[in-house]
């Protein structure tokens, strides 16, 4: 069974969430604070993490910040719909998606296995290396390196950094990034996107991805 780690200080929405996510068929372990969710993530390493925002003793940003220290399995944020900041500093801090309050169950499953689904191994036909300057993207093993040093990077940067590197020098839309990325099949938050791309600057190279102004980003080739 799917791992899922619930962290949520309101006692009846987290009741309320784990019951339906084990109507799903997830394994879901519980903390109404961030500590004990960091304990539980250590102790049981689940395959994903659902964190609220506003949490006791540490909050849920401080929480991703300390769970990518560690580990790059996904990480899903819920946030009140009167937190913005909070909602691009948890991204900022590693978190994969974020999800406003009050949500839709259905929703917050079908981001639960979309993110799953970016972290699981992709079997493709054979594909050559990708080159570009200092920086070499293999997509058979999923690995991004620059300078022959191999880059840290998330499942949801890799994800981001392969379909940059398939069609370089070609714009891509927010839209395009979020369906082919994020697998959105719904209109989505292009916060989600614009804080990714910044990430993965910072760790190829700000050179490496042009934004065009309203419209979205090309890999520099």
């Amino acid at each position: 069974m799917t791992g899922v780690l619930l962290v949520e200080d309101d006692a009846v929405l987290r009741e309320a969430t784990q019951i339906a996510l084990e109507r799903y068929g997830f394994e879901v372990r519980t903390a109404s604070d961030g500590l004990t969710g960091l304990d539980l993530v250590r102790e049981h390493a689940p395959d994903i993490a659902v964190l609220d925002v506003m949490l006791p003793h540490l909050d849920g940003v401080s929480l991703v910040r300390r769970i990518r220290e560690k580990s790059r399995m996904p990480v899903l944020m819920i946030s009140a719909r009167t937190d913005p900041v909070d909602v691009v500093l948890g991204l900022e801090a590693g978190a994969d998606d974020y999800l406003t309050k009050p949500y839709d169950t259905n929703v917050l499953v079908a981001r639960i296995r979309a993110a799953l689904r970016r972290a699981a191994p992709v079997e493709e036909e054979s594909r050559a290396p990708l080159t570009f300057g200092d920086l070499t993207v293999d997509p058979d093993s999923v690995e991004v390196r620059r300078d022959g040093s191999r880059l840290d990077l998330t499942p949801t940067e890799l994800r981001l950094m392969l379909v940059f590197a398939e069609c370089p020098g070609v714009l891509l839309s927010r839209t395009t990034l979020l369906e082919r990325v994020w697998d959105y099949a719904w209109g989505g938050d292009s916060r989600v996107v614009d804080v990714h791309v910044q990430r993965l600057r910072g760790k190829i190279g700000h050179q490496r991805i042009e934004t065009v102004r309203g419209f979205g980003y090309k890999l520099r080739h």
